[in-house]
């Protein structure tokens, strides 16, 4: 707390890509100068190019760059940076980290290092919530590593049974068991991949909701105890425990269950003594009961969603809790305009198990338009590095309503030109459409209960349909004798011909 009341002049982005772009921009509105770090891999990125000032940290790997806080500190004192964004991932939710910035004598703008310690444990947090009358799913209350005791409590919360990491995360150290004699190898892989990813073997046991739907609360605290909720984002498209599709609002959420969800996130800042931005997770089961699932101390991936509907900048608001300001705005203030959607476009084959597809961006052509927003940071001709997360962008509109939103987001991903790596923009198209999704009953299963890789291979591209339609054109002039290529050049016997005219025919 000694470093509040403190106008900041310069911070400095303790991360890199779209984020590291998005918080400099919010710096810039304010008059604030800005401070990049960058590996060696990143030395041509976007977010180097635009700051004031830019440090290299070290080589490509981030446990040699973005997450030494020893060369992270020795930036800041080489630019005089007095603040420091941590953005999200890296050292975004690491309590030494957000320690060792407020003993440098800087700005941390996040929460407290205590906030972060206490939300960081799965544990600690369910217990905190428990405490303020927050509902919980049935499970334990302490942290296990007897085999034999975790077989004994699944039997009496009744199977399936869902083993978590205590300090987990993105799917990491989590285990759906259905039956009892599957439990000792689950929880040990449990175990055993908790111990992997984050150096913590503790796991917990809750009752699974077999048809879940992930929603999530947004909430702003000041350093003077003032919470307000910024109501809610639907966070259920999701692969691999990590999300694809976001909005907001959601579409089964009615005023009653939002005005319950929000007080009771606000209870759960409120018991960590809670300031900045932070999001309060909850699941929710088929009859909308809603249940706390964790707290993120940090900036959320989707809090664009957030920003459209409610008009408010959360970059800025949270340079401003960190200087010391109390909130500008109440929770009676704080209203719903239209209906945002946002998409991640990650460097992944949806028709390879999404796994990462990098490599160089060999064309690459944002969509334009009323309501449509691109947080990226790339360019054509730019390689999306193998080192790290393999998002390129996050594609977001805004619209009058859902539906509206929905037809926004398909044209947007229309428009979105990216050749040279596969990339999750058709599955998004195809999620967006699904009756599932478009009458709101979809739920965090939607990838394993409807989507295959032949969904996708067996649309055509736009590139695709205009070769077809040309194919049929040749063939109609071939009749007439009047054989041609085909109006982008391609010859009448191209493989993107073949497989055009062979789909098409399907299709018919």
């Amino acid at each position: 707390m000694s470093t509040s009341n403190r106008k900041i002049r310069k911070i400095l982005v303790a991360n890199r890509g779209e984020i590291a772009l998005r918080i400099m921009r919010s710096a810039k509105e304010m008059g604030i100068r800005t401070v990049a770090i960058y590996s060696e891999a990143d030395r041509e990125a976007l977010h180097v190019r635009y700051a004031d000032e830019a440090v290299c940290v070290g080589p490509a790997p981030s446990s040699e760059s973005y997450l030494r806080i020893d060369r992270i500190l020795e930036a800041c004192r080489q630019t005089g940076a007095d603040a420091v964004h941590p953005g999200y991932g890296f050292l975004s939710e690491n309590a030494h980290f957000a320690r060792a910035v407020e003993e440098a004598g800087l700005i941390f703008i996040g929460p407290s290092p205590q906030s972060i310690e206490l939300m960081g444990s799965k544990l600690a947090a369910k217990e905190a919530a428990k405490k303020q009358g927050v509902p919980l799913v049935p499970g334990t209350a302490e942290a296990l590593t007897d085999v034999e005791e975790g077989k004994r409590i699944a039997r009496e919360i009744g199977y399936p049974v869902l083993i978590k990491a205590s300090a987990g995360g993105g799917g990491k150290g989590m285990r759906v068991v259905e039956k009892e004699e599957d439990f000792a190898e689950q929880m040990e892989r449990a175990i055993s991949e908790a111990i992997s990813a984050f150096g913590d073997g503790a796991v917990f046991i809750e009752k699974y909701i077999a048809s879940p739907k992930h929603i999530e609360i947004q909430v702003l605290g000041d350093r003077y105890g003032k919470v307000v909720y910024l109501f809610e984002r639907e966070c259920s498209i999701q692969r691999r425990h990590q999300k694809v599709i976001e909005e907001a609002p959601s579409a089964v959420v009615d005023e009653n269950m939002r005005r319950a969800m929000g007080e009771a996130a606000v209870r759960v800042a409120k018991a960590c003594g809670y300031y900045n931005a932070g999001t309060v997770e909850f699941i929710v089961d088929e009859q909308r009961n809603f249940y706390f699932l964790e707290m993120n101390t940090r900036l959320q991936v989707e809090h664009p969603v957030t920003e459209m509907i409610t008009g408010i900048d959360l970059v800025k608001e949270q340079i401003r809790i960190a200087e010391g300001q109390p909130l500008r705005f109440s929770q009676e203030e704080l209203k719903i305009n239209g209906h945002a959607i946002e998409v991640r476009v990650y460097a992944e084959d949806p028709r390879n198990n999404f796994l990462p597809n990098v490599g160089k961006l060999l064309s690459y052509e944002r969509p334009q338009g009323p309501g449509v927003r691109v947080d990226d940071a790339f360019e054509a001709g730019m390689q999306v590095p193998i080192y790290y997360d393999p998002m390129i962008a996050k594609l977001i509109v805004h619209a009058p309503s859902r539906q509206e939103a929905i037809d926004r987001m398909l044209r947007a991903i229309g428009e979105y030109k990216i050749t040279g790596i596969a990339t999750t923009l058709d599955f998004c198209a195809f999620a967006l459409q699904h009756p599932a999704f478009t009458d709101g009953s979809f739920d965090t299963n939607f990838v394993k209960q409807y989507f295959t890789p032949e969904v996708l291979n067996s649309a055509l591209t736009e590139e695709e349909l205009q070769t077809a339609a040309a194919f049929v054109a040749h063939l109609w002039n071939e009749q007439k004798g009047q054989s041609q290529v085909l109006n982008n050049g391609a010859p009448a016997n191209s493989q993107s011909c073949k497989r055009s005219w062979k789909i098409a025919r399907r299709n018919i």
